[in-house]
């Protein structure tokens, strides 16, 4: 099987050059980054220090095995009441991969996690930004392969970012459906 790097460098950037007329390789858009969100403030909102303190573990746990990466806590800004957290209590945390773990994770996504999602029909257009980024929601994490869903104390859901160096929304849907991300036709247009 071939490599997503290998793929963008061999299939990707000929058809890229062709379809916008592109004169350089490095004009053509590549992908900068990949960032992983999760929340967790809604499973920690109510709980005890300790009870907090293991569901935050768990979590950082199960994402440094899907990203491969250890995460870093996010903290809340302001405090909520209604949603019980405090000022600097932590209600969330993020991966930003690059290089070579970014590909590695951007390959298990798209040919392993979205597919063994739940329901999961492609992804629609409408989750690239106008500025050709795509961010999608994963619902469940034991999609994953790295997860044992047996041994997995919590799921939970998270939100990946995948940046490109793209110019409009039309670039980046076109070089994100040739890198092999499953995006639905819209031919209600």
């Amino acid at each position: 099987m071939i490599s997503l790097r290998e793929k963008y460098k061999k299939e990707v950037i000929p058809q890229m050059k062709e379809k916008f007329g592109y004169k350089s390789d490095m004009a053509v858009p590549k992908i900068e980054k990949a960032v992983i969100n999760v929340g967790f403030g809604r499973l920690v909102g109510g709980a005890t220090s300790d009870e907090r303190k293991k569901i935050q573990d768990s979590i950082l746990q199960d994402l440094a095995l899907i990203s491969g990466q250890k995460p870093i806590l996010r903290n809340a800004k302001k405090a909520i009441s209604s949603f019980k957290t405090r000022t600097g209590m932590p209600i969330g945390a993020t991966c930003t991969l690059r290089g070579k773990k970014m590909y590695d994770f951007l390959e298990r996504l798209i040919n392993i996690g979205l597919p063994r999602s739940r329901d999961f029909k492609g992804i629609d257009a409408n989750s690239i930004d106008k500025g050709g980024n795509l961010t999608i929601g994963i619902k469940e994490h034991i999609a994953f392969p790295e997860i044992l869903p047996e041994k997995t104390k919590q799921i939970f859901g998270f939100e990946v970012t995948v940046v490109t160096t793209a110019k409009n929304k039309e670039k980046g849907l076109e070089f994100l459906r040739l890198i092999g991300f499953p995006i639905k036709t819209n031919d209600s247009r």
